[in-house]
């Protein structure tokens, strides 16, 4: 099984699947079970999973056999090993079952499925069975598997009864002699358990003695003959047992063949009858499986979720839309989306039901490719960006028309700004395959270029705003927005906080700029931090985050035709990426500018321009550092946070260099040092 199968939680379905099989042959073929490549088998092996359940939900559980060690035995039989009594046992209970299964698919021909015509080819084998039945009783050879037998064990019995009487009446007439006021058997001997002392007293045969010598266990000289007799008698029924094992041994090796058809036939019937027991347990449905690239998910849920928790998914790509483009919360379930949609992929195509509603429909695919999760790895040396980048790679090599690829947090882990325009080259490329695709994002520019493109449409995850949890619920046609801060508020998120956390974010005092993404969340923003920072006061579980006190509608339109501000002249962002040549981002941070520093999104104010290197020197609580400018993110520009003549020594010198530097503006003084951090 791949990595992007086990990534999507494939791997926990056929766990599933292998704990409903009886028999290890089946546990061992279901284990390497994958998405068929052909329409036809696919379409047939689910119309095998339908029959079987209708059998089951109408006769019940079936009787498959174990099989338990079954084929080692048949393989000793060829071999012209003999059979012992516990594994004749085990065929003896296979055929039994096989019995059993062809009763109950007899039964099941009335309700005219396929699969009841399987056991047309299991072989009735009653006659073996009756012989082993008979033969062996409790784990061994009964006295009724020959009259010979019969008679032997009769006699041994009689000796052994008579041996018991003499005994016996030897211990009651010298009680003082013995240890015990019973008779004994020691390696096939009776004997009488003797006094040390008295061991004289008693003519025989010492077969033992106890541990510490105290006792002899002796076979006295009386029924030393009919002891012979007995031990004769013995060695007559071992070889009568194995002939008879012999004997039952050659039946079961001439039946071999037969055999062999019905296990093949058991297996098989496990295999569907496991994937029968897995679409109850689920409660699934057949779904439609087609080749015009076409998906359509109604109500479906996530099999490995919480069934009575989760909202069902809608979802539908195909007609014309080969990419779909989901944002939102990230409490929002866009993860959840992807994997749903790849996990029932797949389950359709390798011939399970689906837990979906009806008028769900999958294409066939000749892969599923995804790349779900950080990937980080210390001992690889992988970071976030690099484990994405790896697969996506891998994806973009492997990927065709024919494929689904899964995209989540497309671009992240590296400078927004990059990470972007690597996200839109990956689209682009994705497009140009033709393949079917979903990508999860967070950047404003992507749902803006979703938006615009062809083939492409915007899709956002439903949260409920009350209780902070997913509802799993995508919206197709309408970007979503992040509503970090509103979730931040909710947990409990100390209120000065949000308040920088928005002012940052947002630079609401600077209204004329338009910000990407600061449409929705702005609006509601600014909505609870009026005068004490109350609470939120929205309705609806949407991303549209209405608010309740004016009823006003912030529609996250906003966001998406918002221009972006560069050098005080609003330029869109197609009209951005044709210019060129793209000016130097290190020379656009200037003294006291706010900005963020990737990956741990400090915020930090800038206290050095760009030196030849393009490092900006950069403060984070009090510590002074030169990062490289492909790590920042401008928040605030210097202008907006402070008057035009602002003294930034104010802010980066200490008040110990400040008073020195007004003293050597009076005169020269040796004793004066100014220090740097630099």
């Amino acid at each position: 099984m791949n990595n992007f199968a086990k990534t999507l939680e494939f791997n926990m379905i056929i766990d599933m699947l292998c704990e409903l099989a009886m028999s290890e042959r089946a546990k061992a073929k279901l284990s390497k079970l994958m998405p068929y490549l052909s329409e036809v088998e696919c379409r047939q092996k689910m119309k095998e999973t339908t029959d079987a359940k209708r059998i089951l939900e109408s006769l019940g559980t079936p009787p498959l056999a174990t099989m338990v060690e079954l084929e080692k035995i048949l393989e000793l039989c060829s071999k012209g090993a003999m059979l012992i009594p516990e594994q004749l046992v085990l065929v003896g209970q296979f055929l039994v079952s096989c019995r059993r299964m062809k009763s109950y698919l007899k039964k099941a021909e009335a309700l005219d499925t396929e699969v009841a015509y399987y056991g047309g080819s299991i072989n009735d084998l009653s006659g073996l069975y009756e012989e082993i039945d008979r033969s062996i009783r409790n784990g061994q050879v009964d006295d009724s598997a020959s009259p010979k037998l019969r008679d032997i064990r009769r006699k041994m019995e009689s000796t052994a009864g008579q041996v018991r009487i003499k005994l016996e009446s030897l211990l009651r007439s010298k009680k003082e002699w013995f240890t015990d006021s019973y008779v004994s058997t020691r390696n096939g001997h009776y004997v009488l358990p003797v006094k040390k002392e008295y061991r004289s007293q008693i003519t025989g045969t010492v077969i033992d003695t106890s541990t510490t010598g105290g006792t002899y266990f002796i076979e006295p000289a009386v029924v030393q003959k009919l002891q012979n007799e007995l031990s004769l008698l013995q060695i007559e029924e071992e070889n009568e047992i194995r002939k008879i094992l012999y004997t039952l041994t050659a039946l079961v090796d001439e039946q071999i063949p037969v055999i062999k058809l019905d296990m093949d036939a058991m297996e098989v019937l496990d295999i569907v009858f496991s994937k029968a027991k897995l679409s109850a347990q689920m409660k699934a449905i057949p779904v439609k499986v087609n080749v015009n690239r076409k998906i359509i998910i109604k109500g479906g849920r996530h099999p490995l979720l919480n069934q009575t928790t989760c909202v069902p998914l809608d979802f539908e790509i195909g007609a014309g839309i080969n990419g779909v483009i989901i944002t939102g919360p990230n409490t929002g379930g866009k993860t959840v989306a992807l994997k749903t949609t790849g996990l029932l992929s797949m389950m359709a195509q390798s011939g399970l039901h689906v837990p979906a509603a009806q008028g769900s429909e999958f294409c066939m695919n000749n892969l599923v490719l995804c790349d779900i999760g950080d990937g980080q790895s210390i001992s690889e040396n992988l970071s976030t960006f690099s484990s994405h980048i790896n697969n996506i790679i891998n994806i973009l090599e492997g990927a065709t028309h024919e494929s689904l690829v899964l995209l989540d947090e497309l671009g992240s882990g590296t400078d927004p700004a990059e990470g972007m325009g690597i996200a839109i080259s990956i689209i682009e490329e994705l497009k140009s395959k033709n393949c079917l695709f979903l990508a999860t994002t967070h950047y404003p520019e992507i749902k803006e270029y979703a938006r615009k493109a062809d083939k492409l449409v915007n899709a956002r995850m439903a949260f409920d705003k009350e209780s902070l949890q997913p509802l799993y619920k995508l919206e197709i046609g309408e970007a979503g927005e992040s509503c970090a801060l509103y979730i931040a508020k909710r947990l409990g998120f100390p209120k000065h906080l949000l308040k920088i956390a928005h002012q940052h974010a947002y630079q609401q005092h600077n209204s004329n700029i338009s910000k990407p993404g600061t449409g929705v969340d702005q609006a509601l923003c600014m909505n609870i931090l009026k005068d004490t920072g109350d609470n939120f006061n929205t309705k609806g579980t949407g991303d549209n985050c209405n608010t309740k006190d004016t009823g006003e509608k912030y529609n996250t339109e906003l966001s998406r035709t918002a221009d972006y501000a560069q050098n005080d002249k609003p330029v869109s962002i197609i009209q951005r990426e044709k210019e060129a040549p793209r000016p130097n981002r290190s020379a656009r941070f200037t003294i006291g500018d706010s900005v963020m520093v990737y990956p741990r999104r400090d915020i930090g104010i800038v206290y050095q321009t760009a030196n030849e290197k393009g490092e900006i020197g950069v403060q984070i609580k009090d510590k002074k550092t030169l990062i490289s400018h492909k790590r920042l993110k401008l928040h605030v520009p210097a202008s907006e946070l402070y008057p035009p003549d602002y003294d930034f020594s104010i802010v980066f010198d200490t008040v110990a260099n400040r008073k020195a530097r007004r003293k050597m503006e009076k005169g020269h003084n040796p004793d004066l040092i100014i220090r740097s951090d630099n």
